[in-house]
């Protein structure tokens, strides 16, 4: 029996270059949507159907989802900084498009979401599992409309029987990474990276090979529809090792500290300065980047492990050399981030 035709949105990324090529492995037929302006090395020498079109321009979506039998919807805009109208024009908007093109022109067996544990409250977690509901009114731009989007697909699913999985990664790295890694990087290499407070508070590490794990186990098990799964590593790391991991792989100092009443009190005048210049870019410091480098971040991957059967293989030691390698290889070592 021949497996159905898998579209994986955002197949230029990260994420759904994995996806893309995890699925093509296991004998699926994959088509992937890129914008047209993407670059898309990731996918190269892969048998895919490679598809040209943008969440924002809804005509050219139909040839994207026809005869898709499972959309892994990957694409999303990311950041931290700009209007959240910016973030739910694509997380939202687009999302609500694609929903739209796929209801008209197939049959859906799966529907993959890719969201976020950025979804919670912004506040220490020791083992918060999926009953905790999101936060709609949102930390950013990016958390506030990627729960936005998950409160359009519930309703889907309930109203329309749309079959969703959510899965909800945390801090994604692994080779791609072209966003979070590469900017600690740049940090540590220009001797600006400062840990805040103690570094003990842990990180939701989440590789992004185990991630892809838990999409193939979304798509092949029928109990997860209609199912929100936290997904992060099997050992969660705190900052210090992830931040001296990385500036002794560099050959760097390992970086200094300083004290987290300091930093959040400044934050806020960053973020003003920042905002009266108009800039387009974030200030050094922001509330979300303070979230990720303070807050406590253990969720539980109970429910995933229980109903997917999902048992991430790969620990940070492994997965961070590999992303660390694999940015040499790119020649993205030097502090220098892509825009």
């Amino acid at each position: 029996m021949s497996k159905p035709l898998i579209l994986v949105t955002g197949a230029a990324g990260m994420v759904g270059s994995h996806v893309a090529r995890r699925a093509v492995e296991a004998g699926y037929p994959v088509r992937c949507m890129v914008r047209p302006t993407s670059r898309c090395d990731a996918l190269a020498n892969l048998d895919i159907d490679l598809c040209k079109a943008d969440l924002c321009d809804p005509e050219s979506l139909e040839p994207a989802v026809k005869d898709a039998a499972v959309i892994v919807h990957a694409a999303a805009m990311l950041g931290d900084w700009g209007p959240a109208e910016q973030y739910r024009a694509v997380n939202v908007e687009g999302l609500r498009s694609l929903l739209n093109a796929a209801e008209h022109g197939t049959s859906l067996r799966r529907w993959v979401q890719i969201s976020s544990l950025g979804v919670y409250p912004a506040r220490h977690h020791d083992g918060t599992d999926e009953t905790v509901p999101p936060d709609l009114d949102g930390f950013d731009g990016y958390t506030q409309t990627k729960a936005e989007a998950e409160s359009i697909l519930e309703r889907y699913h309930r109203e329309k029987g749309l079959p969703m999985v959510i899965l909800r990664p945390g801090f994604l790295y692994g080779p791609g990474d072209r966003h979070v890694i590469p900017r600690l990087v740049e940090q540590i290499v220009k001797g600006r990276m400062k840990r805040i407070g103690d570094g003990k508070k842990l990180l939701n590490n989440t590789y992004v090979g185990n991630l892809v794990d838990a999409v193939m186990l979304a798509i092949e098990r029928e109990e997860a529809i209609g199912q929100i799964y936290n997904i992060r590593d099997g050992r969660l790391v705190d900052r210090n090792e992830c931040i001296d991991t990385i500036a002794r792989y560099l050959d760097k100092p390992l970086p200094g500290s300083v004290p987290e009443w300091l930093v959040r009190g400044a934050v806020g005048w960053f973020e003003r300065i920042a905002r009266l210049r108009g800039s387009k870019t974030a200030p050094m410091l922001t509330k979300t980047r303070i979230k990720f480098l303070t807050l406590n971040l253990d969720f539980s991957i109970q429910k995933a492990q229980q109903q997917l059967g999902y048992a991430p293989q790969v620990d940070f030691q492994e997965g961070i050399r590999e992303t660390l390698d694999w940015l040499s290889q790119e020649g993205l070592l030097e502090g220098k981030v892509e825009s």
